[in-house]
């Protein structure tokens, strides 16, 4: 399609806000769970950010940073992550409490999109969902972006710092 919007067809959750933690990562991979959830199962569960901050120590370091694909690669080894209701956000690194009884959502796996490949990623966001992407954020205006389609012509794809959702594209 010329233009998709996720949030529209109830699988993208409310803006949430990382407070004063690095966990960007933990944020864009539950946004891109909890859209595969609404999408399969017709609902929207919120999943827990603070479960990954804990406890998916593989290359993810808390507060301090991580990567979305080590998040989900937690998921997957640990049968699963725990709703939000459950293991709410603290914004602070803290020892792991995971309960297998109240995991939310597994994860089967993933799959990468070459970097900077744009129609391979519109095509995952028609045909998957929401998608958790890592992104150049270093610039002034992403600093100012509130809303729509977000363009940089200067973005790199080697300088990565920051971890975002890609709920739709087009107008």
């Amino acid at each position: 399609p010329d233009a998709i919007d996720w949030r529209e067809k109830g699988a993208v959750s409310q803006v949430k806000d990382q407070g004063n933690c690095g966990s960007c990562w933990a944020f864009s991979a539950v946004g891109a769970l909890e859209g595969q959830h609404a999408i399969k199962r017709g609902q929207m569960v919120e999943l827990s950010e603070q479960n990954l901050i804990d406890c998916s120590r593989s290359h993810n370091y808390g507060c301090i940073g991580g990567w979305p694909h080590r998040a989900f690669d937690y998921v997957r080894d640990n049968n699963g992550i725990d709703t939000e209701a459950l293991y709410p956000y603290t914004a602070k690194f803290q020892r792991c409490h995971f309960e297998k009884a109240d995991v939310g959502e597994t994860d089967a796996g993933y799959e990468r999109i070459r970097s900077g490949d744009e129609e391979a990623l519109k095509n995952a966001v028609a045909l998957i969902g929401p998608i958790s992407v890592a992104i150049d954020a270093e610039h002034p205006s992403f600093m100012g972006y509130e809303n729509g389609v977000y363009y940089e012509k200067d973005c790199s794809t080697i300088e990565i710092d920051h971890a975002v959702v890609v709920v739709g594209y087009g107008t």
